[in-house]
């Protein structure tokens, strides 16, 4: 019998095994290959998922804060109220704007040391709600929102944008109650008056000094507003003069009077 020297048979033997091993080798090479792309993929969606959780909460406050009216510094003013309506007064032009389009157009007089005399706000709406509320109650928020929100009817006045209605404190000192407070609201355009006035020397005087800043109050650009263009173009027609003295001449029937309008008769 011929045998076969054993180193032959192992050389043979491992010649069949090789590519049994490199196969298993490249296996193995791939597989680990596969999980460490696996394990980075996971560590970057980690990564991405840490990151997106720290900035949630400031995501979350700016979508929960509301939107609230803010200064516009380099706006150009739309309106303009003659001097000699309040001469010797300091006059100050603010503008207001709300990111859903309302703009606040705010005048503010000041007499000797800064004390507060008038004020002046041209309100045009956008597409935000008007949380306005009652006029008595928005008009004492005005001039004193620390103070008390009792007003009462001070009757209405004339002026080239129509009638307008007046209020003023209701008690307390005479001082306190000298100050007048005005709204006028126009359905179309969207467009709102509303101010106070503590100037004159009685009631008549102050009532006339309101109905003086509206008839004095003028329209410098409407942008691409044109219905508040027309709007003034018809005040103006109407618009009356202040007079001498600077106060328009008022009418003396029992709605246009001094004090408050009352029902005249028995009931």
């Amino acid at each position: 019998m011929h045998s076969f020297p054993a180193r032959t048979a192992n050389f043979q033997y491992r010649a069949r095994i090789h590519p049994a091993l490199a196969s298993f080798v490249d296996e193995v090479c791939g597989t680990l290959a596969r999980l460490c792309a696996y394990l980075m993929t996971l560590a970057l969606m980690a990564i991405g998922g840490i990151a997106l959780w720290q900035h949630l909460p400031e995501v979350t406050a700016t979508e929960a804060s509301p939107k609230t009216w803010s200064q516009a510094g380099r706006t150009a003013p739309a309106f303009a109220v003659s001097q000699f309506v309040f001469p010797g007064k300091t006059e100050t032009y603010e503008i207001f704007r709300h990111p859903e389009g309302g703009r606040k157009d705010v005048f503010h007089w000041s007499g000797a040391g800064g004390t507060p005399v008038a004020e002046l706000e041209i309100y045009r709406a956008g597409e935000e709600i008007d949380q306005v509320g009652s006029a008595a109650g928005y008009l004492a928020a005005r001039m004193d929102p620390a103070g008390a929100r009792e007003l009462e009817a001070a009757g209405i006045i004339d002026s080239k944008f129509g009638a307008v209605t007046l209020f003023r404190r209701l008690g307390g000192t005479e001082a306190a109650r000298a100050c007048l407070r005005f709204f006028k609201h126009v359905d179309e355009p969207k467009f709102r008056l509303s101010g106070w006035s503590c100037l004159g020397e009685d009631v008549p005087a102050r009532r006339a000094a309101i109905s003086c800043m509206l008839n004095r109050l003028v329209l410098l650009t409407a942008g691409s507003d044109a219905k508040l263009a027309e709007l003034f173009a018809r005040a103006e027609v109407r618009r009356s003069d202040c007079g001498t003295s600077g106060a328009p001449v008022l009418s003396a029937d029992w709605v246009m009077g001094a004090d408050n309008p009352r029902l005249r008769g028995a009931l």
